[in-house]
C-alpha cells in the first residue's frame, strides 16, 4: 500500500463527498471486464455505482492491488448503509406474516418470547426477488488534496461541529500530525471548534500547538472551552464538567489565561464552572509565574458575583430605558441581533430608531446570526401559532410554544428585512464571482444547517426541518438495528399516526403490531448478537384511513442510552411491493442514521404522506418519569412534530439566491451555468462542510 493510500480514511472520504481514493495503476493492458463486472455488480446491491472516471481507473489496477484496495473500500460502503450486520426480524416472513396472523397468536408469541428472551423459530419462505428499479448513488473519484480538504472545511465551519465532525476531525489530527497543521484555516469563526480543535493538538502533543492556541484565544471563556474539550466535556457549556489535567496542560492554560487583558468579568459569567476550574488547576501554585491568571481566579472566589451583562441590559428595560440597553448592546452585537424583536416591540413607536441603531453594528454580527434574523422578520408578516426552541447542548433537545408574537409596524418589518438582505448582499458581494448560475427550486425545502453539535451520524447529513421528497414508493419502511450493551438492551421501533391536524390516530408499536395501514415486525427484548425491527407503513392504505403525519421514534425500554451501546441505527427504505426482495434491501435505502446520543428517545423524522416527503427531525427527548413508550409522550410527540413540519428556518434556496445576487446572474438551464446549486449536483444539501466553511 502506497502512502498516499495510508492518508485515506474510505469511511469519511466515502461518507463526507462520496468519492474514493484509488492508487496509481500497475496494470499495462486492462483488469478483467469479468472483475469489474464483479465489482459493479456488488455495488448495484447495496446501491451505489462507479463514476466513469472512477471506473476508468479502477480498469488500470492489477489483480494484486485490486485485492489490496477492495476489502477496506467494500467494508465502507457496507458500513454506510448498514449491510455490515445481519437482520433478523422476529417475523422473518415480514409484513404478510404479520398481517396474516391473528391478534391472539401474535400476542402467545409475544408472551413467551418476554419469559424466554428466546425468539420463535418459523420457516423463512421465498422471497421474489426485488424487481423494482432504484436510484444509484454514484461514487466519484477523488484525490488526497480534496481528501484533505474537508479538514479545512470542517473547522473553517461557521456552525458548531456534530458529534460524527469530531470524530473526523480528530482522525485527521491523529492521522495527518504535522501535516495537519498547514491544513487549518487561519480564522476559526466558531469558538467552539477553536476549542474542539485546540484540546485535539494539545493531546497529540502536536509541534507549535500552543502557540498555534496562544494566537487565536481572546477571551477567558475561550480558555474556559478549551478546559472543557481537554476533559472530553460539553463545548457548549450547556452542561458541567469533571476537570482533571497532567502538570502540563495546567500550565498551559493558567499561560492562556494569563493572556487575557481584563478577565475577570468574563469568568463571572460562567462563575461556577470558573470556581470548578480553579479547583483543578491550583493557581496558587503557580501565582509567581502567571500572578494575573492567580489574582482573576482569586477575585471570582472572594467576590460575590456581579451583575451579569444581560442584568444590565434587562434593568435598562425594565426602567424604560431604552437607549441605556441599545447603548449596552451595540457592544455586542450579537446579543444585540437576538434581541432586535423584542427591542423594537418594547419601543414602540421608536421602533424604527432601535432598527437604526442596530443597522450601525449589522456588519459586526454573524452571517448565521443574520439569516436566522432574516427568516424570522421574512416569516414575521404571517407567524406560525406554533414557536420552536432548540437549547443549546450535545443533545438535540426542542422546546415548543403556542402563541404568535405581538404585531409589529409592517413598514418597519419590510425596512428590517431590507436591512438585513442588503448587509448580506453586501458581504457576499465582497467574495470571487460565482459567473451564471443555476438554482434548483428544491432547495428552498431544505433548511440551512447550523448547529450541528448534536446532529446525528447519517448517510445524508442536512439540516433539521428539511423536507426530501420520497422516492416513488407505495411503503415506507422504518428500520431499527443495535447490540447489547453491558446488560441486555431492549430497543423500540415506533411510529405515531397523526391526522391533518396533527391529532392522534393510532401508534404502530410492539404493543400494537398492525393498523391503519401500518405493520411492526415483532418486538424483540435481548440482542446479544443484534437485533431488528422494522415497520411497514402503506401509504395509500394509511391516507384512506384519515391519516397524514407519520413519526418515527426510537426508545430505550432498558433505559440505556444510545450511546452506552456498541452499534445502534435506524433508517427508512423506499418500497414498491412489500413483500418483495429481502425485508432488508439496501438498494431501497433513503436514509439510514447513527443512534449515538446520550438520550433515551429519539424522533429521527416524521414523514408527510399527502405530499410524500420525510421531514428531518433528528430529536432526542428525556426519558418519561415513569414509562417509556411512545404512548406515554404522545402529547409532546405531537407537539414536536407540529413545531417541526412548520418550522421556519432559513433555507438553502434563500442563502444561495442572495450570493446570486451579489456576485453572480442567474440561469434557467443547468447547462449554462458555471455554478451549479442543485439537489443531485453541484452544491448540494448534503455538503454540510461545504457550505458552512464557504457559504456562510
Amino acid at each position: 500500500m502506497n502512502s498516499t493510500q495510508l492518508l485515506i480514511n474510505t469511511e469519511i472520504y466515502l461518507r463526507r463527498r462520496q468519492k474514493i481514493v484509488l492508487p496509481a495503476g500497475e496494470n499495462e493492458g486492462q483488469l478483467d471486464a469479468s472483475l469489474t463486472g464483479a465489482l459493479l455488480k456488488n455495488l448495484e446491491s447495496l446501491g451505489y455505482t462507479l463514476s466513469g472516471a472512477a471506473l476508468a481507473q479502477v480498469q488500470t489496477l492489477s489483480v494484486e492491488q485490486l485485492k489490496a484496495w477492495y476489502p477496506p473500500f467494500w467494508d465502507a460502503v457496507k458500513k454506510s448503509v448498514g449491510a455490515h450486520v445481519t437482520f433478523r426480524p422476529f417475523y422473518p416472513n415480514f409484513p404478510q406474516q404479520v398481517m396474516e396472523m391473528s391478534e391472539a397468536r401474535l400476542y402467545v408469541n409475544a408472551l413467551v418470547h418476554y419469559l424466554t428472551n428466546r425468539l420463535p423459530v418459523f420457516a423463512k419462505t421465498p422471497r421474489p426477488e426485488l424487481d423494482e428499479k432504484t436510484p444509484l448513488r454514484v461514487i466519484e473519484l477523488g484525490d488526497e488534496a480534496d481528501f484533505r480538504s474537508i479538514l479545512t472545511d470542517l473547522v473553517k465551519a461557521k456552525g458548531s461541529l456534530s458529534v460524527s465532525d469530531r470524530d473526523d476531525v480528530t482522525w485527521f489530527i491523529a492521522a495527518l500530525r504535522d501535516d495537519a497543521m498547514p491544513l487549518l484555516p487561519d480564522e476559526i469563526a466558531a469558538r467552539e471548534t477553536l476549542a474542539f480543535v485546540g484540546s485535539r493538538l494539545i493531546q497529540n502533543a502536536l509541534p507549535g500547538s500552543n502557540e498555534w492556541i496562544k494566537a487565536r484565544v481572546s477571551t477567558a471563556t475561550d480558555v474556559l472551552r478549551l478546559a472543557v474539550a481537554l476533559c472530553g466535556g460539553d463545548i457548549s457549556l450547556a452542561a458541567p464538567t469533571k476537570f482533571k489535567f497532567t502538570r502540563s496542560v495546567r500550565r498551559s492554560l493558567l499561560s492562556l489565561l494569563e493572556g487575557i487583558t481584563n478577565p475577570v468579568e468574563d469568568m463571572n459569567r460562567w462563575r461556577g464552572r470558573w470556581l470548578r476550574l480553579g479547583e483543578a488547576l491550583h493557581p496558587g501554585e503557580w501565582k509567581e509565574k502567571f500572578p494575573l491568571a492567580y489574582t482573576a481566579f482569586q477575585s471570582v472566589r472572594n467576590n460575590k458575583a456581579v451583575p451579569s451583562f444581560n442584568a444590565h441590559v434587562e434593568a435598562a428595560l425594565e426602567a424604560g430605558r431604552t437607549a441605556k440597553a441599545i447603548s449596552l448592546l451595540s457592544q455586542r452585537p450579537g446579543d444585540f441581533a437576538r434581541r432586535l424583536d423584542a427591542l423594537m416591540r418594547h419601543a414602540g413607536a421608536e421602533s424604527g430608531s432601535v432598527l437604526e441603531s442596530f443597522e450601525e453594528v449589522a456588519a459586526r454580527v454573524s452571517t448565521p446570526v443574520l439569516l436566522q434574523m432574516h427568516a424570522h422578520f421574512k416569516h414575521r408578516v404571517n407567524p406560525t401559532p406554533l414557536r420552536v426552541f432548540f437549547p443549546k447542548g450535545q443533545v438535540a433537545k426542542a422546546w415548543g410554544h403556542e402563541g404568535t408574537l405581538p404585531a409589529m409596524d409592517e413598514s418597519v418589518r419590510a425596512r428590517t428585512v431590507e436591512m438585513l438582505e442588503g448587509e448580506l448582499k453586501s458581504r457576499f458581494g465582497k467574495l470571487e464571482p460565482l459567473g451564471a448560475c443555476y438554482l434548483d427550486e428544491r432547495l428552498d425545502f431544505y433548511t440551512v444547517p447550523f448547529a450541528n453539535r448534536s446532529a446525528a451520524k447519517s448517510l445524508r447529513t442536512i439540516g433539521r426541518g428539511s423536507r426530501v421528497a420520497l422516492p416513488e414508493s407505495n411503503v415506507v419502511r422504518f428500520f431499527l438495528w443495535w447490540k447489547n450493551g453491558k446488560f441486555r438492551t431492549d430497543l423500540d421501533l415506533s411510529a405515531a399516526i397523526f391526522d391533518e391536524n396533527f391529532v392522534y390516530k393510532d401508534v404502530i408499536s410492539y404493543y400494537n403490531l398492525k393498523n391503519y395501514g401500518g405493520a411492526h415486525s415483532g418486538d424483540i427484548v435481548d440482542a446479544p448478537n443484534g437485533a431488528a425491527e422494522f415497520i411497514d407503513i402503506d401509504i395509500k392504505k394509511t391516507i384512506e384511513a384519515g391519516a397524514r403525519y407519520v413519526v418515527m421514534s426510537v426508545n430505550s425500554y432498558t433505559s440505556q442510552p444510545f450511546c452506552d451501546l456498541p452499534e445502534c441505527f435506524a433508517g427508512h427504505m423506499a418500497r414498491k411491493k412489500a413483500n418483495s426482495g429481502e425485508i432488508f434491501e439496501p438498494r431501497t435505502i433513503s436514509d439510514r442514521f447513527d443512534l449515538s446520543a446520550d438520550t433515551q428517545i429519539c424522533l429521527p423524522l416524521a414523514v408527510d404522506l399527502q405530499t410524500r416527503e420525510m421531514v428531518w427531525m433528528d430529536l432526542a427527548l428525556r426519558r418519561h418519569p415513569s414509562w417509556n413508550n411512545v404512548q406515554n409522550n404522545l402529547s409532546g410527540v405531537s407537539l414536536l412534530a407540529r413545531a417541526m413540519l412548520n418550522l421556519e428556518k432559513p433555507v438553502l434556496g434563500e442563502l444561495f439566491r442572495l450570493h446570486i445576487e451579489a456576485r453572480g446572474h442567474l440561469v434557467q438551464k443547468k447547462e449554462e451555468a458555471q455554478t451549479v446549486f442543485s439537489v443531485e449536483e453541484g452544491v448540494t444539501p448534503f455538503d454540510g462542510e461545504r457550505i458552512g466553511a464557504n457559504w456562510l
